[in-house]
């Protein structure tokens, strides 16, 4: 395990979720919940394929082992059960940089504040003990219900990169691109803060 920047294992706990690190034995409740393929609409593959992503899970744990990525599952704290995935990817410590993506959270929370709250939760812990200076997020360019959800926790558009990356069904996605940079940071924590209790006075 590379401890060098994010000290396993990290739990962080918020008002809605709790993240916990992704371990093999979470594999075995989230693989029901990964069926529903509106989840991977937008995904270069569709992992409601168990193989694919089993594989995906597998090889998440080993980048974790390698120090390029931190998965976590997401804990509703209120029933007791996962919910859905997020991590940081793409780490370089050595530029104080990472990306925050592979989240995926079941439908029935679609809209509510709790994927505000994820976010809340990784960029506080990024920015705060991880000293990180740049914080990327990307999405599929069609994917315009993400875009907007990244715009609203305050991610500066950077973008779109063209031909990114190869679907399962031989096309190319191209991937919108945002960032959040330290200095922008207070106001980002305010502004997710602002959404989340506008998503919490709705559902009281």
């Amino acid at each position: 395990m590379n401890e060098t920047w994010v000290k396993h294992p990290v739990v962080l706990k918020g008002q809605l979720v709790e993240l916990h690190p992704l371990e093999k034995a979470h594999l075995a409740e989230l693989l029901p919940l990964t069926a529903d393929k509106r989840l991977w609409e937008f995904y270069p593959a569709d992992y409601s394929d168990e193989q694919k992503f089993t594989t995906s899970y597998n090889t998440s744990l080993a980048d974790r082992d390698k120090g390029t990525n931190y998965p976590f599952v997401i804990l509703h704290k209120k029933s007791g059960k996962l919910i859905g995935s997020t991590r940081y990817l793409n780490m370089v410590p050595d530029y104080k940089q990472l990306e925050i993506g592979f989240t995926w959270i079941t439908q029935p929370y679609w809209g509510t504040a709790i994927n505000f709250e994820c976010k809340l939760l990784l960029m506080t812990y990024a920015f705060e003990t991880l000293k990180t200076v740049r914080v990327q997020l990307r999405t599929d360019e069609n994917n315009i219900r993400s875009r907007t959800a990244i715009q609203k926790t305050g991610g500066k558009f950077e973008g779109i990169l063209r031909k990114d990356r190869p679907r399962d069904n031989g096309t190319y996605r191209n991937t919108a691109s945002f960032s959040i940079l330290d200095n922008e940071w207070p106001e980002t924590r305010e502004k997710i803060i602002a959404q989340m209790n506008e998503k919490l006075a709705v559902t009281k």
